[in-house]
């Protein structure tokens, strides 16, 4: 079973910056793909940043240029660096994993989430 811890939200005012952390834990193979989603109340998912079985990292539109997804080499731990945060930043910050397959429909597992507020 895998399991995701994330950490590192909190309240910013516009401009600040925020990092993120995934400890990721259980059965990772090479398949999987990882990865940070967003929820703001009332709106739909938003993938913000992920990265592919080939270590190909993608982002969103609206943080490119903005946030930098990482991992530490063994996968283990999860990043995602905020700067430049925006009041339509403020949501709740999920850290996913699943099969790649799996992952761009609806990943299985992830963290329980942190939130992100970001005042104007």
């Amino acid at each position: 079973q895998v399991q995701l811890v994330e950490s590192g939200g909190g309240s910013v005012q516009t401009g600040g910056s925020l990092r993120l952390s995934c400890a990721a834990s259980g059965f990772l193979d090479s398949d999987y793909c990882m990865g940070w989603f967003r929820q703001a109340p009332g709106s739909e998912r938003e993938d913000v940043a992920d990265v592919d079985n080939e270590g190909t990292i993608t982002y969103g539109d609206s943080v490119k240029g903005r946030f930098t997804f990482s991992q530490d080499s063994a996968k283990n731990t999860l990043y995602l660096q905020m700067n430049n945060l925006k009041p339509e930043d403020t949501a709740m910050y999920y850290c996913a994993a699943d099969t790649c397959g799996s992952y761009y429909i609806r990943p299985r597992f992830r963290g329980q989430g942190t939130q992100v507020t970001v005042s104007s």
